[in-house]
């Protein structure tokens, strides 16, 4: 009781602010990387593909590659400038939200393209022999067709970025990572630590749960 009294109202806050660092981002990154990933997928070149585009298709390729590569927490501090550009700051939640994105977008719009790539071609060539234009077929078979992996997916993208967010905690970005830095490891507080870690353990099964849920919905309305 003790505890809760002393340390109930800083954990409430920095899991509100833990939540605001995961759930912007995903959002954000979703809006990106999925057109990116539609994008990367109908200009692969192929027997199967929609519009192919071999320059473009392995500019967005690399690009992709290259940015998935850099360390969350080297990109953090990499683009520290960038960042103040377009937050006004580098520090707390709003300045943690730019390179959180920035490291989702390239995950998404991958995941994206597998989701894609997984799906029967021979929908696609039933679209096209009804007459189906490129954008019908992405918008109308393409992502209807591949809703429930991409939901799915958005559960490992929440969770990657709810981890993430520890990680911006020691740079100033606030959230249970600060709390676990500051109290449990410069000040040796275990039960300060166990306690951030038991929420984030519960924040990752509650997200995983609804994700889940959600999925299993869509899957049994088509």
């Amino acid at each position: 009781m003790a505890f809760l009294e002393t340390y109930g109202s800083l954990l409430l806050t920095e899991t509100g602010k833990t939540l605001i660092m995961t759930f912007i981002p995903a959002i954000i990154s979703y809006l990106v990387g999925i057109p990116l990933g539609v994008l990367v997928y109908v200009t692969f070149p192929g027997m199967n593909s929609i519009a192919p585009n071999k320059p473009l298709s392995t500019t967005l390729d690399y690009g992709i590659n290259i940015t998935r590569s850099i360390p969350f927490i080297v990109l953090l501090v990499a683009i520290i400038p960038f960042t103040k550009l377009v937050a006004g700051t580098f520090i707390g939640v709003k300045g943690a939200i730019v390179p959180l994105t920035i490291a989702a977008i390239p995950f998404v719009a991958r995941m994206v393209q597998g989701s894609l790539s997984e799906l029967d071609k021979g929908v696609v060539e039933s679209a096209r022999a009804m007459g189906a234009t490129n954008s019908q077929i992405i918008f109308h078979v393409l992502l209807p067709e591949s809703l429930p992996s991409l939901v799915r997916g958005m559960s490992i993208t929440t969770i990657n970025l709810l981890g993430y967010t520890a990680m911006a905690g020691t740079v100033g970005a606030g959230g249970l990572g600060d709390v676990a830095i500051r109290y449990g490891f410069h000040r040796y507080q275990g039960d300060v630590m166990l306690a951030t870690i038991i929420i984030l353990v519960v924040l990752v099964q509650i997200i995983q749960a609804i994700f889940d849920l959600i999925a299993r919905k869509i899957d049994k309305s088509k």
